[in-house]
């Protein structure tokens, strides 16, 4: 057999009865075989697991041959036959130069994810992702880091709270992507991403086990950045603006505890009642901070919340807005782009719903998981800060970001899901 395994497209039933029926791919002198059926969903899926199929075979190369590979097959392949570190070749039916882009965007966003901490941190996150989006529009980018201390001065007291007991210090990161170069123009979008490199729980500390993958949540961070170069690889001609929201969660003698209040730039008062509920005090400057430049879309991703993975699973994000048409037209992007997205509900009063005696509100609810409902508390908490009362808004808790180890879709690590429809939602 070749080094390079030709893999088609059937839809008549296998006749292979060597194989088990669970089999998505069949092999034979030819090279692998993908019989397909009526339902595209299902295809699509099956497809997918047909690449992992032959990447734990140990194919490290393939030509996808034939007829019946559209853009959305070979997509769904490519995710597939990806292992944890990307070193897989493919060679394309069709679409190559996009396909190839896209690839090579997922596979970004997958390495910064799947990066070790000690790698990974506050300023090398800060400086990997200005380095590659200044590699892909060099004239129409200026960056700005906020560093350590220098968040007290500027009002960023979230990042800085959680970040302020490590010895890498925290970052706000902000690049400006203005094709017009016209420091006038107005802002499209703001987008912005939990960029908590490790998360230990701080005082609320977190099992070993638990602690284990916490080098992925800074997946919104990646999400959110990959996004954005994706859609200018696309063609996006509107100032868009990234906010990293980066530190990390640590614990020493100068760590936040339960019960410290922190106060906010536009004077909101938090109570912390739990340590590892930190993603959300950090995203609240970057909500404050899409208000101040009257940022007409705002979209935040994070790996927020467990409760939204027990709801949604692993295989899809969930979605959260109290714009309902904004809302509405997100799903509908997110079934053009192949990805699985799930709203979860959010209403104004899940704003009351972690109270506190002593400040506006509390991070949390004194509670396992934040108890019940808790992604949609957490939501709640976020739109304490969005501007103009949540209008334009959407909040991405990117439950599908990450598989501590492998399954029949995805290979161990980041999975880079959510990137294709947050650019997409840029270009509309």
């Amino acid at each position: 057999m070749s080094s390079t395994v030709s893999v088609f497209i059937a839809n008549q039933p296998a006749e292979q009865a060597a194989w088990k029926a669970s089999s998505a791919a069949i092999m034979s002198e030819q090279g692998a075989t993908i019989y397909l059926g009526t339902n595209e969903a299902d295809n699509l899926r099956k497809v997918q697991k047909a690449g992992r199929q032959l990447d734990t075979m140990g194919i490290k190369s393939v030509q996808l041959a034939g007829e019946g590979w559209d853009l959305e097959r070979q997509w769904a392949f490519s995710n597939g036959f990806t292992d944890t570190l990307t070193k897989n070749t493919i060679q394309w039916a069709s679409d190559a130069e996009k396909l190839t882009q896209m690839r090579d965007t997922a596979a970004w966003v997958r390495e910064l994810i799947n990066l070790p901490p000690n790698a990974i941190y506050p300023e090398s996150l800060a400086q990997k992702v200005t380095d590659k989006l200044t590699a892909v529009a060099p004239n129409a980018i200026t960056v700005t880091q906020i560093v350590g201390d220098e968040l007290v001065k500027h009002g960023r007291m979230g990042i800085h709270t959680v970040g302020r007991a490590s010895k890498k210090p925290p970052v706000m990161l902000v690049v400006d992507y203005n094709p017009s170069q016209d420091t006038n123009a107005e802002v499209d979008a703001v987008l912005i991403g939990k960029g908590i490199t490790f998360d230990s729980g701080g005082y609320s500390i977190k099992s070993s086990e638990g602690m284990l993958a916490m080098k992925c949540d800074m997946g919104g961070a990646a999400t959110v950045a990959g996004a954005l170069v994706h859609a200018i690889h696309q063609g996006l001609n509107k100032r868009v603006q990234l906010v990293l929201c980066c530190a990390e969660n640590l614990i020493d003698g100068s760590a936040y505890k339960l019960g410290d209040i922190i106060t906010y730039k536009d004077g909101q008062t938090v109570e912390i009642v739990n340590t590892d509920a930190e993603g959300r005090l950090v995203l609240a400057d970057g909500l404050i901070y899409a208000g101040e430049v009257n940022a007409k879309l705002i979209i935040d991703a994070a790996t927020l919340t467990g409760a939204a993975q027990v709801a949604v699973g692993t295989d899809y994000n969930a979605l959260f807005s109290v714009d309902d048409e904004l809302a509405q037209q997100t799903l509908t992007i997110a079934h053009e782009q192949r990805e699985l997205l799930w709203r979860l509900p959010l209403n104004n009063w899940h704003k009351d719903n972690c109270p506190s005696a002593f400040a506006d509100t509390a991070n949390s609810r004194p509670q396992k998981g934040g108890g019940s409902g808790g992604a949609s508390n957490a939501a709640g908490f976020l739109l304490r800060f969005a501007p103009n009362e949540g209008a334009g808004w959407l909040h991405f808790d990117i439950a599908g970001a990450y598989h501590g180890s492998a399954n029949a879709l995805w290979p161990t690590g980041a999975t880079a899901l959510g990137f294709r429809t947050i650019a997409a939602s840029l270009l509309k």
